[in-house]
């Protein structure tokens, strides 16, 4: 493997590992953060020359575990964080000692500790996609549509307040367990998101492998059962949502042999044991929405009238313009484009490229050319990958012809 790649490589799945250790053993979240930078950069010196080490996360953990103790030694002589930081992080043939609490991963403990009530839900959010990730201000920032000032702000009081009120890091008794699962589950779901156009991603398989880890430890919680299948059903066609040229292809025009069914029969499975049907929560709602997709034998075969039932219960769970947009484009299968337009035009989404496209859709099915090209060309402005935006180009040269 090339040393890029390797490095690639091991930012992808090590970063959120490395961070989450200094963060436990030295209790300082923007020495961890740069710490951890300052260990990846040495690799990006070191490795060409010596060699990718056998195990990668273990040699970034320990090179960013010297960082820290020289940062702590010219601070001040602090020898019990010492003491401390010497003995937890394994070195480089060691795995370690077993983690406290009964925890199997640091990042998930990491997690529970962003998502204290104290912080706001978005700050959870934001704060440890960027301790857990590596995103950077400015990613995260687009992720939430605000401005890359705010974003920081939002960063940094969130840190200083885990500081001052000596959040603790670890995983909450199981009698405060349920007010922090909204904050994490929401974590976990940004994360699956995050890429996931991208079939080389590989923060889908780490969001799946925390989400099974989460409901491990939470059996007794229907959401995030629910969210494991929802990430399962849409895992299931990953491979299919992309052609060999990186072209994206409908949900419709995929090629359902190519779905991995073993997952899809795991996620059905889940979902029927997590559903909750006196209260369902959003997150098992769209997994019932998924799973009418990827058990449909094709397209024609969709239940449509079910997943615009479905999405109107979403709707009083979770009120957003999103949901409303998403209901718009089951109604247009069951009752016509033309009800369907009469909805997204009391739609306000300023910044979702995926509410003029969703128009032009409708307006193209509905014969009214021009208008559907104009929105097209609205949607193909505000397009954020180049994959969305060649897949709209094309739509614009079909109406065109």
């Amino acid at each position: 493997m090339a040393v890029k790649d390797a490095l690639d490589e091991a930012f992808r799945t090590e970063w959120g590992r490395v961070v989450a250790t200094l963060i436990r053993v030295t209790g300082d979240w923007d020495l961890a953060e740069e710490c951890a930078s300052d260990a990846f950069a040495s690799a990006l010196a070191t490795w060409p020359r010596d060699g990718v080490p056998r195990r990668p996360g273990a040699w970034l953990t320990t090179t960013a575990r010297n960082r820290a103790i020289d940062r702590v030694r010219r601070g001040a002589a602090e020898t019990d964080r010492l003491r401390r930081l010497a003995p937890v992080v394994p070195t480089h043939d060691d795995p370690g000692p077993a983690q406290p609490d009964d925890v199997p991963d640091d990042r998930l403990r990491l997690m529970f500790t962003c998502c204290h009530p104290a912080l706001p839900l978005e700050a959870q959010v934001a704060l440890t996609l960027r301790t857990l990730t590596g995103l950077t201000t400015p990613e995260i920032a687009r992720a939430f549509l605000v401005p890359e000032a705010t974003m920081a702000q939002r960063l940094v009081r969130a840190k200083r307040k885990i500081r001052n009120a000596r959040i603790p890091y670890r995983v909450p008794p199981a009698e405060l367990l349920a007010e922090r699962t909204s904050g994490v589950l929401g974590v976990l779901y940004l994360l699956f998101n995050k890429d996931y156009s991208d079939p080389t991603a590989d923060l889908t398989a780490e969001a799946i492998r925390l989400a099974r880890v989460l409901v491990e430890l939470m059996p007794g919680e229907p959401e995030a059962g629910g969210l494991l299948a929802l990430m399962l059903f849409h895992e299931a066609r990953r491979a299919t949502r992309v052609d060999a040229d990186g072209d994206l292809v409908t949900l419709a025009d995929q090629d359902r042999a190519r779905w991995d069914q073993a997952m899809i029969d795991e996620a059905v499975a889940v979902l029927d044991r997590a559903f909750d049907l006196a209260r369902p929560g959003v997150y098992q709602l769209q997994a019932a929405i998924a799973g009418c997709h990827a058990t449909a034998k094709d397209a024609a075969d969709t239940d449509w009238r079910r997943i615009a039932d479905l999405y109107t219960v979403v709707a009083r769970v979770s009120p957003s313009p999103v949901v409303e947009l998403n209901r718009a484009v089951a109604i247009a299968e069951v009752d016509g484009p033309a009800a369907a337009l009469a909805l997204v035009d009391t739609l306000r989404l300023d910044d979702y490229y995926l509410l003029p496209a969703t128009r032009a859709d409708l307006l193209r099915r509905m014969n009214r050319v021009p208008e559907a090209v104009a929105a097209y060309e609205k949607a193909l402005a505000m397009a954020p990958t180049e994959a969305e935006r060649r897949f709209l180009t094309r739509r614009v040269d079909d109406l065109r012809g």
